[in-house]
C-alpha cells in the first residue's frame, strides 16, 4: 500500500521576522498529497456535485433532530457530545473513527471528511482536496508563502467542501538540510517555529494576533505536525514509515518539542497529527506517554489527534510493532489517537473489540474529541449561515485584500544572499533591455511549492520584470530544472546583448518534496555551469534568483565577480515573481533573514539518520543547526542583506543581574525551571531596550534578532541561542527604540540530559548585530 503525509508548507520561509513570522493570516499580521483511495474520491465528487449548501447537522426543519439534546445550543459541548455518542451503534461509532466519516442519516448526519490541506493557502489535489474542491463558484484561493483561514471558511460556506478540519501548520525542526519536506517548515530554530505555530493556529480557528478572543466557535481548525522528531522522508532507501529516531531526553527537551508544546499551550490548537516514524522504538501513533502524557496532560491539549495517512496500518505492516492488525488498533486508541486517516480503524476496530483487545470506552474517548471539535466549528447548530462565519462569502476569496497580503509577504521574506558594489537595485531609467533565463522565471507551479491549491492571479519572475522593462529577452536556458539538457548557445546570445541578465534558478518540487529527501547540497550540475557560462560573457555581473525550500551551497557564485547580487526567495507564493521585480528595481527594500543554515556539500557526510543536535568532541560529528553546529557554513542563519545599514546600541538596563534563590542544601550552580513556579519566573522578566538607526537612503522593514550565548560553551549548551525577535518599519535616517522582553525562566534555561530545563549562575551575553550586553545570573541562598 502507498503511504504518504500530508502537510504545511513554508514557501518564502525567511524572517521577516520572518516576513514569516508575519506569515500571513488575513484577520491577523503575522509576521503531500496522499493517494487519495478511488472509492473515495469518487464517493466525494458525487456528494459534492449534488448541493451547493454546505452540510451541517441539527436543521430545525428537520423533525428527527429538534428533541436531541446533541442539537441544542445551549448546553455545554460535553453534554452535547454525550448524547450524540450514546446513540450511536458500535458499526456507526467506528465509521466515524476514519478521515472519511460516514454518514448517520437516522440522526440527520452527514458524512465529515477530516483532510483537509492548508500550507500556502486552501489546496487541492485532481481538483479535490480530499475536503476542498474548487469547481463551483469558487476556482482558486490566493496562494501565500503561508495559509489564510477566512477563505477556508468561505469556501465551505459556498458548499465546496466537507470538512473544516486542516491539517496544517508542519512545524517540525528543519534538522537536516536534505529533508525534502523542510520546505514547509518555518526553518531550524525552536523559538521561531513555536512562534510561527503560535500564529499560524491562532489565524486559521479565528482568534486575535495576541490571543485569548477564541471562544468555543472555530473559524476552522489547524492541526499541528508531525508530533514528533519526524524529519526524514526517504534518504538513500530509508523511509519514513520504518525509521526509528533514535533521540535523546535533552534533545526532545530543548529542540524537537518546544514547537508543539507552543502550538498546544499558546496557539490552542485544535488537532495534532502524530507521525509515521518511531522515536526510541515506539511509534508516535501508539506512544501514550507522547499523545496521553504529554500533549493531554501535561501541556493540556484539547482536541483531536489524527495519523497520519495510513500510519495505524505501518504499525503492523511495516515496522512489525504490532502482532496483529487489531494490535495496532488497539494500540492507537489506547495511546491517545482518535481518528486514523485511511481504512485501518474502519476494518479491523470491530474485531479488536470483540477479540477483547480493545474496550469500548476508548472508541467513546475518541468521538467525544471528534465530535467536540466538529461542534466547535458550527457543524450541529442548524444552517451555518445563520451562525458566527455564516456571512464570510466567496468574495473573500482571492479579494485584493488577501493578494495584497500575499505580496507583502512575498517581498518580507525575500533574502538578498550578496550585492557587490550595490548592483541592486537596478536603475529603472537606465535599463533599456534584459536578458531573463532560467527554468524557474516563468513558471507559476514552481512559485506556490507543494500542498498549494490552484492560485487565484499568479506573477512569474519573469511577468514581474517585463513590467519594469519593455526589451526583456527570455530563454529557459534549461529543458527542466534538473537542467539534464542546457541550452548554453542560446542563452548566451541574449546575454550578451542585454544590458543586465537576471537568472532564475534554483531547485523544484521534482528535486525536494514530501518523499524525495536530497543526498547533495549543489544545484543541478550542468545549470550550475550554464550559470557560470552566462556570468562570464555578460555585459556586466549578474543577477541570481534562486527559487527553492531548502538551502543550496552556491559557494561558487558567492566568490565569482562576474555574479553580483544573489537573491534567495524561497517558494514565495503567487506573488512572488512581482516582488522579486520590485526588489530588483529598487521599489521595495529587501530585508528577509535565512531561517536556516547554508551548509558546504561537505556536509552531505553527516548521516541523515543521526538525530542528535550536539557535537561530539570525540569523533567527527560537527552537531546541527545554529545552535550547536561548528563547521564551515556558506550563509548563516539569520543572514541577509538590504538596501539599507543599520546600526544598533543596547541601552542600559535598570538590571543586569538575575538572582536565583536556593536552598543551602543544594550543592548544584543550577535550580531547576519547574522548582522555580509561574509566579517566581513572571516576577524575573524584565524589558531589554535596543536602539536602532536606517543609515541608507531607502526606508525598510528591518529584523532584529537578539540573541543570548554564553562566553564558553559549557555543558553541551547551544552555542547561541535566539531568545527574540521583532521588524521595525525606518525611513530613511530614522532611528527608534525597540524594546524586547527577557524571560529568564524560557529565556536563559538549557536541558540537561534527562530532560529537565535548569537556569545555570554565570555570565551570559545578549547580542544583537555586532553588540553585546552582559547578564550575571547570581545564585542566592534563601535565608
Amino acid at each position: 500500500m502507498q503511504q504518504s503525509s500530508h502537510t504545511t508548507s513554508l514557501s518564502v520561509r525567511s524572517f521577516q521576522f520572518c516576513s514569516n513570522n508575519s506569515v500571513t493570516f488575513t484577520n491577523m499580521k503575522l509576521p503531500t498529497l496522499s493517494v487519495l483511495y478511488l472509492i473515495h474520491l469518487t464517493s466525494l465528487l458525487l456528494i459534492l456535485a449534488e448541493s451547493t449548501q454546505p452540510p451541517f447537522s441539527c436543521d430545525i426543519s428537520d423533525p428527527r433532530t429538534k428533541s436531541y439534546p446533541f442539537c441544542k445550543t445551549t448546553l455545554p459541548i460535553t453534554q452535547r457530545v454525550q448524547d450524540l455518542v450514546s446513540r450511536l451503534t458500535l458499526d456507526e461509532k467506528i465509521s466515524q473513527l476514519v478521515n472519511s466519516a460516514s454518514s448517520i442519516p437516522r440522526l440527520g448526519i452527514p458524512a465529515y471528511q477530516w483532510w483537509s490541506e492548508a500550507l500556502h493557502g486552501v489546496a487541492y489535489s485532481l481538483k479535490v482536496t480530499q475536503g476542498i474542491r474548487f469547481n463551483g463558484t469558487i476556482q482558486s484561493a490566493t496562494s501565500f508563502p503561508q495559509a489564510v483561514g477566512i477563505e477556508a471558511r468561505a469556501i465551505y460556506n459556498a458548499g465546496q467542501a466537507m470538512g473544516m478540519t486542516f491539517w496544517a501548520p508542519n512545524i517540525n525542526i528543519y534538522r537536516d538540510p536534505r529533508w525534502g519536506r523542510g520546505q514547509e517548515t518555518p526553518g531550524e530554530d525552536p523559538l521561531v517555529s513555536g512562534k510561527y505555530a503560535v500564529s499560524f493556529v491562532r489565524g486559521i480557528q479565528g482568534d486575535s494576533f495576541e490571543g485569548g478572543k477564541l471562544g468555543q466557535h472555530l473559524q476552522a481548525s489547524a492541526c499541528c505536525k508531525h508530533f514528533t522528531a519526524y524529519d526524514l522522508d526517504n534518504w538513500k532507501g530509508v523511509k519514513r514509515y520504518v525509521f526509528n529516531a533514535k533521540v535523546s531526553l535533552q534533545d526532545l527537551a530543548d529542540t524537537y518539542q518546544p514547537p508543539f508544546q507552543s502550538c498546544i499551550q499558546q496557539g490552542k490548537a485544535s488537532g495534532i497529527m502524530c507521525a509515521y516514524n518511531r522515536v526510541n522504538g515506539v511509534p508516535n501513533c501508539a506512544d501514550y506517554n507522547l499523545l496521553s502524557k504529554t500533549a493531554r496532560g501535561q501541556w493540556g491539549f484539547n482536541g483531536y489527534i489524527t495519523s497520519d495517512c495510513d500510519a495505524v496500518a505501518i504499525i503492523h505492516e511495516d515496522q512489525g510493532y504490532a502482532k496483529l492488525p487489531e494490535d495496532a488498533v488497539a494500540d492507537v486508541l489506547k495511546a491517545g489517537m482518535d481518528v486514523n486517516c485511511g481504512t485501518y480503524l474502519k476494518k479491523y476496530t470491530k474485531s479488536a473489540v470483540e477479540k477483547r483487545k480493545l474496550p469500548v470506552s476508548k472508541i467513546d474517548r475518541a468521538l467525544h474529541n471528534l465530535f467536540s471539535v466538529r461542534i466547535r466549528l458550527g457543524l450541529f447548530d442548524g444552517n451555518p449561515v445563520k451562525q458566527p462565519y455564516g456571512t464570510i462569502g466567496s468574495d473573500k476569496v482571492c479579494s485584493q485584500e488577501h493578494r495584497n497580503l500575499a505580496l507583502e509577504a512575498a517581498r518580507n521574506g525575500i533574502v538578498l544572499l550578496k550585492n557587490t558594489d550595490k548592483l541592486l537595485p537596478l536603475s529603472k531609467t537606465k535599463t533599456t533591455s534584459l536578458a531573463v533565463i532560467g527554468p524557474n522565471a516563468n513558471s507559476a507551479k514552481t512559485l506556490v511549492g507543494n500542498y498549494a491549491g490552484p492560485p487565484c492571479k499568479p506573477v512569474t519572475p519573469l511577468q514581474g520584470l517585463q513590467s519594469y522593462v519593455k526589451d526583456t529577452r527570455f530563454h529557459q536556458g534549461c529543458n527542466a530544472v534538473n537542467c539534464s539538457s542546457a541550452f548554453i548557445a542560446q542563452s548566451v546570445k541574449i546575454a550578451k546583448g542585454a544590458d543586465h541578465v537576471v537568472l532564475v534558478m534554483g531547485l523544484d518540487q521534482t528535486q525536494e518534496s514530501e518523499d524525495h529527501d536530497r543526498v547533495d547540497l549543489l544545484l543541478p550540475p550542468k545549470q550550475q555551469n550554464l550559470i557560470s557560462r552566462i556570468a562570464r560573457v555578460a555585459k556586466n555581473p549578474v543577477i541570481l534568483v534562486l527559487l527553492s525550500g531548502g538551502p543550496v551551497d552556491i559557494s561558487f557564485a558567492k566568490n565569482d565577480q562576474h555574479i553580483g547580487s544573489v537573491l534567495w526567495a524561497g517558494y514565495p507564493g503567487e506573488a512572488g515573481g512581482r516582488a522579486l521585480a520590485e526588489i530588483i528595481f529598487g521599489d521595495y527594500n529587501p530585508g528577509g533573514r535565512l531561517p536556516v543554515t547554508w551548509y558546504p556539500q561537505s556536509y552531505v557526510n553527516v548521516p541523515m539518520t543521526d538525530m542528535r543536535m550536539r557535537p561530539e568532541p570525540s569523533s567527527s560529528y560537527p552537531g546541527r543547526t545554529y545552535r550547536f553546529y561548528q563547521g564551515p557554513k556558506v550563509f548563516e542563519f539569520g543572514y541577509g542583506l538590504s538596501y539599507s545599514n543599520y546600526t544598533y546600541e543596547i541601552l542600559p538596563v535598570t538590571q543586569n543581574r538575575v538572582h536565583i534563590m536556593v536552598e543551602r542544601s543544594n550543592p548544584h550552580r543550577y535550580l531547576p525551571v519547574s522548582e522555580m513556579g509561574d509566579e517566581v519566573c513572571e516576577k524575573m522578566k524584565y524589558t531589554v531596550k535596543v536602539r536602532v538607526k536606517n543609515h541608507g537612503a531607502m526606508a525598510g522593514k528591518h529584523p532584529m534578532l537578539l540573541f543570548v550565548r554564553q562566553p564558553k560553551m559549557v555543558n553541551r549548551r547551544p552555542v547561541r541561542q535566539l531568545v527574540a525577535f521583532q521588524s521595525v518599519n525606518l525611513n530613511a535616517g530614522e532611528r527608534a527604540d525597540v524594546e524586547f522582553e527577557l524571560r529568564p525562566c524560557e529565556h536563559l534555561s538549557s536541558a540537561k540530559k534527562d530532560g529537565s530545563m535548569v537556569i545555570e549562575e554565570g555570565s551570559y551575553l545578549l547580542s544583537i548585530g555586532d553588540k553585546e550586553s552582559e547578564i550575571q545570573v547570581v545564585k542566592q541562598y534563601n535565608s
